[in-house]
This record gives structure tokens, C-alpha cells and sequence, in this order.
């Protein structure tokens, strides 16, 4: 049986869009830093990728979106049940392949519809435009909600690359778009950072940063916080003379040793300038590569028409019983 609901004629995407407006300053970090991994911590400069070292013969990127359809009411049992409120959503990963000289080709794609509520009783929600499966919050709020549904996505991207790193060649990177919690044990797989809202170097190291040219990287460090990995800053091509304009950050698994450290940190360096966004294409460039870029409208298509999702949702809301809930 559907649980009874309610969507909420409000416009799902504002709070989102709020919060993001929020973000102004980075926040300052507790991780634990081991900055002399490559260099000693006093000698950090910017470094030059070693010409011998090739980019990836293979380069697959992984990347997932996610949209809020509606915000609506789920009913606990009981004719005064309390309405407690949800997110219907949607969410979808894909998995993008690079080979130089070649077009980029499309993988995988995973699609999941999501209802994301904290109310203890919610089923799944049957529309005529697919299967809404209940995914339980902490919290009601509309932040917890929407982290729900953000750590849902992580898990689709986790379980695609999984299952496609299992078949790929010894050959390919993979690429994952955001950090590599989760996938620090796949082989030859990168975390790529777009969006900095944590100052994790020092005054000293983070000025290294900002002297990086197109194509330098920093040194290779160690950090700690929930979980290990090692990280690099490299900066794309970008015409903004801003200190950390197209700078973006790159994470690889605790467990390497230095040799195959510095090999991937100058290998991916080499590949990423080539597929670095241009901005009259895409107002995240350069960060948001080419190939990212046509992931995501691809996986926003994959996700089906907004407007036709919503209308099923109302539809199927007016087939269960009907509770009076506030609109705001």
C-alpha cells in the first residue's frame, strides 16, 4: 500500500539554491596534514609534470546528478497521523570514456527515484512514470533531506564505478568526479575536487597554490580526517587571474607508495589541461571538463521531463487518502 502524501506546490529548488549562495568563505580544516610526502614541507614549489610521464592511454570519468522533483507531505498511520514532510527525487551516474583522438562515449548509466523522508512508516511511492523507493533521513529538515539524497547519489556513483572498474583494462584511470570516500580501493582511480569549501594547506603551502601555472601541480601530501588519502592541487587553463581560478584538487588512495604517487599525480596533470570547460560553453569552466560536462546533460536527460514526473506525482497523491497539511 502507497503511503498517503501530500507534494508541496513550493518550488523545490530554492532552498538548494540558497544554501549554495551561503558558501562564501572556505572553512578552516582539522584534518591531519603530512606535507613532506614528495618535498619537505619548507621546499614546496610548484612542480612541472615530468615530460617522460604519459597521460593515460584510457581515461574514464565518473560524474552523477541529482534533482529534487517535489517537496511533499508522507502521513503516519492513523487517522491523526502526522504529516511529516519528504523529498521526491531523482538521481543518475554515468560513467564517460576518453581515449585521445576519439570522441568521448558514454559507458554506463544508472537511474534511481528516490522518496527521502524521516517518517518511520513511509513505502514506496508507485507512479505512472516509475517507482519512487523510500530512503529514510535522520532528520526532517530540509538540509537532512537533501544530504539523504546527496549520500544516495554518492552510492549510485560508488557502485557504478565499482562494478564497471571491475571490468575495465589495467590501462584506464578512473576518474571520479568529487572525493574518493568510498572508492579508495579501486586501482588507478583519481578524486577529482571541482569546488573548495575547506582551506586544508597552511599559509605557506597554500601560497604554492596560488603560484601554480596551467598544468603545475603541487607537491603530493598526506591527509586525514574520517579517512586517508594522499592530494594534489592542479591548476587548469583559466583566463580569470584570480589566485585559485581553475584550481582544482585531485585525491589518490593512503596506500600507494611514492614512486606510483608521483607517476599518477604527473600523468593526471597531463591529462587534465586538454579537457579543461571554456566558459562561453559552461559557467563552471574550466573545472567542469569537457566530458563532465556532457555527462551531466546526458544524465539530466536520462532523468527524465521535470513537469511529466511532477504531474504523476500529484496524480498519484490524489489515489491515496487525502490529509489536510500546511502549504508554505
Amino acid at each position: 500500500m502507497t503511503t498517503p502524501f501530500t507534494v508541496d506546490p513550493w518550488d523545490p529548488g530554492y532552498t538548494a539554491a540558497l544554501n549554495a549562495e551561503a558558501l562564501a568563505e572556505l572553512d578552516a580544516t582539522s584534518a591531519q596534514l603530512d606535507l613532506d610526502v614528495e618535498l619537505p614541507a619548507a621546499a614546496w614549489r610548484p612542480i612541472t609534470p615530468d615530460p617522460a610521464t604519459a597521460p593515460p592511454k584510457v581515461l574514464l570519468i565518473s560524474d552523477g546528478v541529482r534533482r529534487i522533483e517535489a517537496r511533499l507531505w508522507t502521513h503516519e498511520p492513523g487517522a491523526g497521523g502526522e504529516a511529516v514532510p519528504g523529498i521526491a527525487a531523482s538521481c543518475a551516474a554515468g560513467i564517460v570514456r576518453c581515449v585521445q583522438g576519439a570522441p568521448a562515449e558514454v559507458v554506463a548509466v544508472d537511474v534511481s527515484r528516490s522518496l527521502v523522508t524521516a517518517n518511520p512508516y513511509v513505502t514506496d511511492i508507485l507512479t505512472t512514470a516509475g517507482r519512487y523507493r523510500a530512503r529514510r533521513a535522520p532528520r526532517s529538515g530540509m538540509d537532512d533531506l537533501v544530504l539523504a539524497l546527496q549520500s544516495h547519489l554518492t552510492q549510485l556513483e560508488v557502485d557504478l564505478a565499482i562494478r564497471h572498474r571491475a571490468e575495465a583494462g589495467e590501462e584506464e584511470l578512473l576518474l571520479v568526479d568529487g572525493p574518493l570516500r568510498g572508492r579508495t580501493q579501486l586501482p588507478r582511480t583519481v578524486g577529482y575536487i571541482k569546488t573548495h569549501h575547506t582551506a586544508y594547506l597552511p599559509a605557506a603551502q597554500a601560497a604554492t597554490v596560488a603560484g601554480l601555472r596551467p598544468g603545475q601541480r603541487t607537491p603530493v601530501f598526506l591527509m586525514g580526517t574520517s579517512w586517508r588519502r594522499h592530494a594534489w592541487y592542479v591548476r587548469l587553463p583559466a583566463p580569470s587571474g584570480v589566485p585559485w581560478a581553475g584550481v582544482v584538487r585531485c585525491e589518490a588512495g593512503a596506500d600507494l607508495g611514492l614512486d606510483a604517487l608521483v607517476r599518477l599525480a604527473d600523468s593526471v596533470t597531463h591529462a587534465l589541461p586538454p579537457l579543461a570547460g571554456v566558459d562561453y560553453k559552461d559557467p563552471r569552466a574550466p573545472q567542469n571538463l569537457v566530458p563532465i560536462g556532457g555527462l551531466e546533460r546526458l544524465l539530466r536527460h536520462r532523468l527524465g521531463d521535470a513537469r511529466l514526473l511532477y504531474r504523476a506525482l500529484r496524480a498519484a497523491a490524489t489515489r491515496g487518502e487525502r490529509h489536510p497539511v500546511p502549504v508554505t
